[in-house]
């Protein structure tokens, strides 16, 4: 019978046709490359839609944060007179410190302004320029105490109103706020002038916090942060590689292990604020150490991250060949040198990805941090691990529940300061898989 003949549909004695067993092969066939093309369809559209949230987020983050990273300054022409300063020996530490800075700003402001005269106009005109600015002139006359009774011209930072004013005047709606017609008048007159200016804003990176925004950086918080993560690393890293050893060279299989186990695994699923209340329970209340300390965050954070170093430790292991082991014991290798000097080696490139990942959970966590008061407000730059301190992630959560405006550029900057280092520690961890890692 011809292939043509085999095709054609078969006749019943009632008159109907009945499909040939290609045709109903061809049809079934047809259908399922459908729902394939389906599900791969589902897969990209999964893909893309993650990808546009992600778009979403960073365009949003970084269009209301990259401000941040400048600063606007206003120039005044500043008469340092020793009288005006009201300084007497410019080699007295104490009087410099304390000499009038704030009067000679405004001295400078009612000269430049000559026609403000009211005395609530005043003080609008002396809010034009943070109060914060006199530190800049203390900075300047202690570098170089020369300086007393020159009279020089001198960039100030300006009021974060101002600020904000100036950074938006180019967006068509230039967001007002407190300001009153007044000061966008005076603004205009320094922008004739080129009196005012946007400059990097150095002091986002150098300072700690302050409820003044041009006055307030992540300093302090990065510090923080890395004290908190340097404690975690010297515990969580060498206890959860050591207990991964044992589990899975030495412990016995028995229901006492099986138990331990299955309990290290439900606490890497275990929400991070508990473990701040365990922290709170323990490190707080029952040994009675300090409130919103590195040393503290660094202690919970070890605890939260040791499930998932010990689980990842194990998985390294576990990846080790038993013909390594076997092979090292066959030439006379005890059981320690075995494990410390093969699979102990050959296991590290993924112990240390599994430990970098962990880390950076830990950096980006804020829950347990605010259970043992780390959300204080702490101005000084920490020095060590128990000095008082906020992290990073706490430091954007003060700064998100703060009503000034200016306060929401920063809050998106610290964002962006905080994703790059999780970026770059995942990172890190990729390139370390793919330099280290050994196919068997």
């Amino acid at each position: 019978m011809s292939d043509k003949s085999m095709q054609n549909e078969v006749k019943h004695e009632n008159g109907s046709s009945k499909p040939s067993t290609i045709e109903l092969v061809n049809k079934n066939l047809a259908k399922r490359y459908r729902a394939e093309k389906r599900f791969r369809a589902y897969g990209i559209a999964s893909i893309l839609f993650g990808l546009a949230c992600l778009v979403v987020l960073f365009t949003d983050i970084i269009g209301k944060g990259h401000t941040a990273f400048m600063q606007t300054e206003v120039y005044l022409d500043i008469d340092l007179s020793a009288e005006q300063l009201d300084i007497s020996d410019i080699n007295d530490a104490n009087q410099v410190a304390a000499a009038d800075y704030q009067g000679v700003i405004k001295k400078a402001l009612r000269e430049r302004f000559p026609e403000v005269k009211g005395r609530r106009d005043k003080r609008k005109l002396y809010s034009v320029v943070s109060n914060g600015a006199g530190f800049t002139l203390r900075g300047m006359l202690e570098s170089d105490p020369s300086l007393l009774n020159q009279k020089m011209g001198v960039w100030l930072l300006a009021d974060d109103d101002i600020d904000t004013y100036y950074k938006t005047l180019g967006d068509g709606d230039a967001f007002t706020g407190r300001m009153s017609e007044k000061q966008q008048s005076w603004i205009a007159s320094l922008i004739e002038e080129d009196q005012i200016k946007k400059s990097f804003n150095t002091t986002f990176f150098t300072a700690g916090d302050s409820r003044e925004p041009e006055q307030a950086g992540i300093h302090g918080a990065i510090m923080g942060s890395l004290f908190t993560l340097l404690v975690t690393i010297v515990l969580s890293f060498p206890i959860g590689v050591a207990a991964a050893i044992y589990l899975e060279e030495y412990a016995p299989k028995n229901k006492f292990t099986d138990f331990i186990e299955v309990n290290i695994n439900n606490l890497a699923a275990v929400p991070s604020i508990i473990f701040g209340l365990l922290g709170l329970a323990i490190f707080i209340g029952f040994f009675e150490m300090h409130r919103s300390i590195p040393l503290v965050g660094g202690f919970v954070l070890t605890l939260m991250t040791l499930p998932t170093i010990i689980i990842s430790s194990r998985a390294a292991i576990k990846a080790v060949p038993p013909s390594i082991r076997e092979a090292a014991m066959g030439i006379g290798a005890s059981k320690m040198q075995v494990v410390l000097h093969h699979v102990l080696p050959l296991a590290m490139p993924g112990m240390l990805t599994g430990a970098i990942i962990g880390f950076a959970q830990a950096l980006g966590e804020t829950a347990p941090l605010l259970m043992i008061g780390m959300v204080a407000f702490i101005v000084d730059i920490p020095g060590g691990v128990t000095d008082p301190a906020t992290a990073l992630p706490v430091q954007i959560f003060l700064w998100s529940d703060s009503p000034e405006r200016a306060f929401v550029e920063r809050t998106s900057a610290a964002i962006m300061v905080l994703l790059a280092f999780l970026i770059a520690m995942n990172t890190l961890a990729v390139w370390l898989r793919k330099r280290l890692e050994r196919r068997w």
